[in-house]
This record gives C-alpha cells, sequence and structure tokens, in this order.
C-alpha cells in the first residue's frame, strides 16, 4: 500500500474562492494504484509554507508519494518547484521530463511547466501543473512508473531493471 498525500497549492483554492478540482483528479487517478490518501490538503502560493508542508508529510506522516498541483509556472506566485527543491534530498528528474515532453504533444504550453520530483528520504515528492487537465495529462503518463519507484525508495524492490533495459 502507497501512502499519499496530495497538496494543493493555489491562493485561490486556500481562501475559498475556487472549487479544488485538481486534487479531486489526483484522488481519481492515483485510487488505481494500490493506495491509501491520509493527507489531503490545500495550501497558499508561499514557499515557506509548501516546505514546511512537504516537511512535515514526508519527515512527521512518513507518506511514501506526495504530489503536489498548482504553482509550477513562470507567474511571480509560482513557487512550488522552488520548494520542492528546498526539501529534496535528489531530483528524479525522468518523471518531470517525460511529463514535459509528451504534454508538448498536446500543448506547447506545457514547456512553461517548471514542476520537479525528487526523492527526501524514502519518499517520492512528485509536482503536478495547476489545471486539472494538465494534472490528468500528466499524471497518465507518469502512474505506471510509481509503485516501482516506491518499491526502490522503500527496500522492497528485488530485481532493478531485470531485462527491461535502463
Amino acid at each position: 500500500m502507497i501512502r499519499v498525500g496530495i497538496l494543493i497549492v493555489s491562493d485561490k483554492g486556500a481562501y475559498g474562492e475556487r472549487e479544488d478540482k485538481s486534487g479531486k483528479k489526483i484522488e481519481e487517478i492515483i485510487k488505481r494504484l494500490d493506495t491509501e490518501i491520509v493527507i489531503k490538503e490545500i495550501i497558499p502560493d508561499e514557499k515557506d509554507i509548501i516546505v514546511e508542508r512537504l516537511k512535515d508529510m514526508v519527515d512527521q506522516s512518513k507518506i511514501d508519494l506526495v504530489i503536489t498541483t498548482g504553482g509550477t509556472g513562470l507567474g511571480k506566485r509560482d513557487v512550488t518547484p522552488d520548494a520542492t527543491i528546498d526539501v529534496i534530498d535528489r531530483e528524479v528528474r525522468g518523471f518531470s521530463e517525460i511529463m514535459r515532453v509528451e504534454s508538448f504533444k498536446i500543448t506547447p504550453h506545457s514547456i512553461h511547466s517548471r514542476g520537479v520530483t525528487g526523492t527526501r528520504g524514502k519518499s517520492l515528492i512528485i509536482n503536478l501543473p495547476g489545471s486539472p487537465k494538465a494534472v490528468e495529462e500528466c499524471l497518465e503518463i507518469i502512474l505506471p512508473a510509481i509503485p516501482h519507484a516506491i518499491e526502490v525508495l522503500k527496500g522492497e524492490s528485488k530485481e532493478c531493471g531485470a531485462g527491461k533495459g535502463i
């Protein structure tokens, strides 16, 4: 079972000015895996708050997979990737790269995404864009790779890459 935390980063969502649709989309898709959603919360686009919540989810709540949505673009308030970089031990660029490449086939605006993916301890943190459509497109792309990544991080994988390329 993968313990999941969903962090919706949105000023309007945090202040009750917009309904959360992206977090709901993450919930809908991630449930296809053997998961338990332990934490789901909406916070404003404040770097210090994002850093604090990411650290707490991983270090205190022992979440295996934290998925963020929102704050990955070029806007002045888009600071989720910056906060994530401050929290992670190592980047896992393949997740973010493939999301941008495959999303580019749908819209050229995908190259504006600054989202990152990385590890902190035995947890994986993935930044997704803020729109429900982009969340669905991106999460569908990476979903098959998530369970194995979590297994490896937790030390539960017996045979990494056995006959499967990289």
